[in-house]
């Protein structure tokens, strides 16, 4: 069986005191880079799940302003049709006015020069008249009396 003597009782002793050593020396020295070394894990890990909402709550605020730059972009868009049928409309009554105008002064120029053409035809009939009533009168009428009675002829015809 077992003899239970000296060396091994010294065996013993020098065990518990081995034990006792890495107990109070080497387990602390080693436990002290462990426990740091999870609390850089956990420190690590709490980051990362802050770093996954914060990424998450910034993919949810760029969803939210990507749909309000296309709403604000549509908003833009409707008012530039708006305008440019207002501009448009605005044109086109501009033209209408202008055409309009143009048409009034070309009717009036068209009296105008229809007028001087009637006051002229008028004046050479009536020069014609006089020169024929001449021919036949066998004598020259005065200048004076010729221009009034071209001027006669003229506010009759």
């Amino acid at each position: 069986m077992l003899d239970i003597n000296g060396t091994f009782i010294g065996q013993l002793i020098v065990l518990l005191l081995l034990l006792w050593f890495i107990y109070k020396v080497v387990v602390p020295m080693l436990a002290k880079p462990i426990e740091e070394r999870q609390q850089k894990i956990a420190l690590g890990l709490a980051a990362a799940e802050r770093g996954q909402k914060d990424l998450a709550s910034a993919e949810a605020r760029v969803q939210e302003l990507v749909k309000e730059a296309r709403e604000r972009a549509l908003a833009i868009e409707q008012q530039a049709h708006v305008r440019a049928n207002e501009t448009i409309d605005a044109a086109k009554q501009t033209a209408l006015s202008e055409a309009a105008r143009l048409i009034e002064a070309a009717r009036a120029q068209t009296a105008l020069d229809s007028q001087k053409a009637r006051d002229e035809l008028r004046r050479q009939v009536g020069a014609l008249a006089v020169s024929g009533a001449a021919k036949i009168l066998g004598r020259e009428i005065d200048p004076a009396t010729h221009t009034q009675l071209l001027d006669k002829l003229a506010a009759g015809m």
